[in-house]
């Protein structure tokens, strides 16, 4: 049985116990951060820590574990686990008050504080020997993308509306300028070998893989917003993850990229990444 961690304690799964009027429950007043595990070690971890710090503070939730604390938590999961690849999912809500209210509950109520694993293959992935396929739809989230938040409805209704459209995952676009995937950046190669990916600001979540993976791309890299129809007649495509990492995009609403195949800059670009978080990994 998998061991979770939970407001200072280790405990079976299945003890894991929250209030009913925990405000991650009741408002999605929480935000969340998820961490690769590489033969045992940590990706990124300093990366998603920054990233966590900053999501709390955009949100102005307190008392949520330090660097040092987190890192021990993990390690403790993964040894506890025997976790040799996979994730590790970090969540801290604004916590429990006595009762439900829009306002914020008085200072010094303890954040709920909640990390767990997920073992699964992540380097021999069947899906970056194939390529998925993806359709647009629109991008209808708030305004915050920025923040990495628990409020996943919306995406996870455009992951499931692109499988009932017989594709894999969903890029969301606004005014015809794709924004990102439901739980991944989105990039295109251009014909003449040129990377553009999107801008960094309130449209997107700052992909932690994202920004390891573009000093990797040997191709010069635009950031700037792309059409649907530039990716559609894109030479290559790909999507950036902690849980992915470069996974190849070989079909845009139903309209095949390069030779339907992944293309070989974006699996020279997975091998390098790869590469590169085996060695940077703690």
């Amino acid at each position: 049985m998998r061991t979770i961690f939970l407001n200072g304690s280790y405990l079976p799964e299945t003890e894991g116990k929250v209030s009913v009027f925990d405000r991650g429950f009741l408002f999605s007043d929480s935000v969340y951060e998820v961490v690769s595990v590489l033969d045992r070690k940590l990706v990124d971890f300093d990366g998603h820590v920054r990233r966590l710090c900053r999501s709390l503070a955009e949100l102005g939730i307190k008392d949520a574990p330090d660097a040092t604390a987190w890192l021990a938590i993990c390690r403790e999961l993964v040894a506890r686990n025997g976790v040799e690849e996979g994730m590790i999912y970090w969540q801290v809500t604004r916590g429990a008050p006595t009762d439900r209210d829009f306002a914020f509950p008085p200072e010094g109520t303890a954040p709920t504080v909640l990390a767990f694993t997920q073992s699964r293959p992540l380097t021999d992935n069947p899906l970056a020997v194939r390529g998925i396929s993806v359709v647009t739809l629109p991008d209808l989230r708030w305004g915050r993308a920025d923040i990495k938040t628990t409020q996943l409805l919306y995406a996870s209704l455009m992951k499931n509306e692109a499988i009932l459209r017989g594709a894999d995952d969903a890029w969301m676009e606004r005014g015809g300028y794709v924004t990102e995937g439901t739980a991944q950046n989105a990039h295109i190669i251009t014909h003449d070998g040129v990377l553009i990916t999107h801008p960094l600001n309130r449209d997107i979540l700052h992909g932690i893989t994202r920004a390891a993976v573009l000093p990797l791309a040997a191709q010069r890299i635009e950031e700037r917003p792309f059409t649907v129809a530039e990716a559609e007649q894109a030479a290559e495509a790909f999507v950036s993850s902690a849980s992915g990492f470069v996974m190849p995009v070989v079909r845009i609403n139903g309209k095949v990229i390069g030779d339907g195949k992944p293309g070989s800059a974006t699996v020279q670009l997975r091998k390098a990444y790869i590469d590169w978080a085996r060695r940077t990994a703690i």
